[in-house]
């Protein structure tokens, strides 16, 4: 499952610099789709590191 999500998290992130590379022609819900995946990303992250903790 961590893989998947690594993966996922890679492809967005990918994805969320092209858009930023053209900012002027990239439609902001592009922009708010990638940081709320992202978002998502880094809080399951850190609750599984915290539970590894």
């Amino acid at each position: 499952m961590e893989e998947a999500q690594l993966s996922t998290g890679e492809e967005v992130l990918a994805h969320a610099v092209e858009l930023l590379r053209n900012p002027g022609v990239t439609p902001p819900g592009e922009l708010r789709f990638c940081v709320r995946r992202l978002s998502e990303a880094l809080r399951v992250a850190e609750s599984r590191g915290g539970r590894m903790a």
